[in-house]
């Protein structure tokens, strides 16, 4: 059975850091390509990072330069490093994970910027 389970998502500040996680189990997680996606109210669900089984990584401008991520192969882990928030980041996040016709999703996690 396939899980993918993000956590780290919280509070912060404009401007302060947070990282969040996407852990997957029941699939060989090292071919996969996995994307970080968010949602916020009303609006429709964007990819916001995405990394390739053999590491290369993509952003939207949106979030190019503040958003990084990365995986560790070895704990099935993904990892979403986000600097310089704003309240427009506000959104849940998500992490999908893809390879060929496969794709699994996460249950999300609540990332909320404000003072």
């Amino acid at each position: 059975q396939v899980q993918l389970v993000e956590s780290g998502g919280g509070l912060v500040q404009p401007g302060g850091s947070l990282r969040v996680s996407c852990a997957a189990s029941g699939l060989t997680f090292r071919i996969y390509a996995v994307g970080w996606y968010r949602q916020a109210p009303g609006k429709q669900r964007e990819l916001v990072a995405l990394i390739t089984s053999g590491g290369s990584t993509n952003y939207p401008d949106s979030v190019k330069g503040r958003f990084t991520i990365s995986r560790d192969n070895a704990k099935n882990t993904v990892y979403l490093q986000m600097n310089s928030l704003k309240p427009e980041d506000t959104a849940v996040y998500y992490c999908k994970a893809t390879f060929s016709s496969l794709n699994y999703w996460g249950q999300g996690t609540q990332v909320t910027v404000s003072s």
